[in-house]
Formats: structure tokens, C-alpha cells, sequence
């Protein structure tokens, strides 16, 4: 058993309420940059989440009226520009294992974007399972604008996912910021609140998600990302097996006595 309720990270907030934690970057003063500690952290915190048993949802929320402007231009990109190559490759792995931990957490992630979302911030709204957002959120995948390759943490291979081939490619050749109304309709926000709702309807969100079934939302946020390399008949397979497990949970019983009974069942993550 993994209690994460008390956690005390020292590189970003961390709070937990209804089973739902919330995250929030440090320094609003700087539009909550991530450094080398903050990146760290945030990795061996999702690591830890598939083992929680008091956590079932994560919302990464804005702090001081921003989301994150990325890693931060005098701790990371000036200490980068000094290293070699392996120094650089551990620290790009290590950038893309959070992704990965994101991804591997077996918890649904709602990002809640405020004002800048730019750089490892756009990747991190964008390894979300759901983004919501302000009309004045300002998401820009801005890696060329600094010289670098638009492929960094994924991104080459999640966007274009979520926007499309075309669009993906247009935002990481060019670094320029998506405006919310753009990004709604593309369907990279599920939806646009305004700033002082923003974090309502979030927390709304996780205490729905967090009081249904969540041992099958593990599973679907396990085939959601699995299915991404298989062919139709393996992903068809693969969601019969996941299933069939689902059957022997005692919230699919739970449910089906429930619905005998007229009543609402009440899921509790077994």
C-alpha cells in the first residue's frame, strides 16, 4: 500500500482532496518554469502513482494565473548549452520519462491551462489524458524558436494524435502559440472556461472520474496508449482480454445489482 496524500515534494504544490491530486508548478512570479529538480520530481511522482491506493485522478492546475512557460531559460538552457553529449542525452531521457510516467501512472491526468502554457509546459497539457483551458491560454510547442527540433518529449508522436498530421506539423515547425479558440476546435481542449471557473470545472471533472470504476479507468487509459501501436485485430484482442478482466471486478457486480435495484451504484475502485 502507497499513501500519497502527505507527500511534501519541495520542487511543486501537491495537495489531495476527494482521492483527486492536484499539481501545481512553483515561481508564478516566472510563469512556473520547470528546472532540472522540478523534472525530476515530477517523474518519480507519477512513477509512484500506479501504487497509490488514496490517489484515483491528477489535475495539473495553474499557479498565479499561468500554466508553465517551460524549462527555464538560466537553470536549464544556459547549464545545457555547457554540456556534452551524454550530459544531454541523460537529461532528454530524463524529460521524456516523465512523459512516460505520465502516461504509465494508471490514473486519468486533467490538465487545467491559465495564461502561458509553452515549451515542457505544452508537453506537459498535451501527455493529459483531458485538457481544459482559458480563452486566454496560449499553448506554443516553441522548441525551433529556441534552435531545437520540434520532436522533444514526444511530441512527434502524441500531437499529431490529438490536432492531426497537419496541424501538429504546423505548430512544431513554426513554435507558434495556439490560441485557445484554435486549440478547442481542434480538439486539443475538451473544453474553455473562463479563469475564474477554470479550476471548478477541473476539480468537477476529477471527482466524476474518481467516483466511477476506476480500476476499469486504468484499463482505459492503459488500452488508450497501448492501442496506439497495434493493428485492429491485436487492439480488438487486447480490449477483450482487458474487458473479461473488468468482468471479475466487484464494481461491474456492484453496478449490475445497482441497476436491479433501480439505484446509482456506488463504484469503489475493486
Amino acid at each position: 500500500m502507497t499513501l500519497l496524500a502527505d507527500l511534501k515534494p519541495q520542487h511543486f504544490l501537491w495537495s489531495v482532496e476527494d482521492r483527486v491530486a492536484t499539481i501545481r508548478l512553483m515561481r508564478p512570479e516566472r510563469k512556473n518554469p520547470l528546472t532540472f529538480d522540478s523534472y525530476a520530481e515530477l517523474r518519480d511522482t507519477f512513477r509512484a502513482l500506479p501504487y497509490a491506493t488514496d490517489v484515483d485522478v491528477v489535475v495539473l492546475a495553474p499557479n498565479g494565473g499561468n500554466f508553465c512557460s517551460g524549462g527555464d531559460v538560466h537553470e536549464i538552457i544556459g547549464p545545457l548549452v555547457a554540456m556534452e553529449m551524454p550530459e544531454l542525452l541523460a537529461f532528454t531521457r530524463m524529460t521524456g520519462d516523465l512523459v512516460k510516467a505520465i502516461i504509465a501512472c494508471g490514473k486519468p491526468v486533467i490538465a487545467a491551462v491559465d495564461g502561458v502554457c509553452a515549451g515542457a509546459g505544452a508537453i506537459l497539457a498535451m501527455a493529459a489524458d483531458l485538457r481544459l483551458a482559458t480563452p486566454q491560454a496560449t499553448c506554443a510547442f516553441l522548441f525551433t524558436r529556441v534552435g531545437l527540433a520540434g520532436a522533444d518529449m514526444g511530441a512527434c508522436a502524441i500531437l499529431p494524435r490529438i490536432i492531426g498530421q497537419g496541424r501538429a506539423a504546423e505548430l512544431l515547425y513554426t513554435g507558434r502559440a495556439m490560441k485557445a479558440d484554435e486549440g478547442h476546435a481542434w480538439g486539443f481542449w475538451n473544453a474553455l472556461h473562463d479563469s475564474d471557473a477554470l479550476e471548478a470545472a477541473a476539480a468537477e471533472m476529477a471527482r466524476r472520474i474518481a467516483a466511477g470504476p476506476n480500476f476499469a479507468h486504468m484499463m482505459t487509459k492503459t488500452q488508450l496508449n497501448h492501442e496506439w501501436s497495434m493493428g485492429l485485430e491485436q487492439a480488438i484482442e487486447a480490449e477483450a482480454q482487458a474487458q473479461a478482466i473488468c468482468m471479475k471486478t466487484q464494481d461491474f457486480a456492484r453496478a449490475y445489482y445497482a441497476f436491479a435495484a433501480k439505484q446509482k451504484p456506488v463504484f469503489e475502485g475493486n
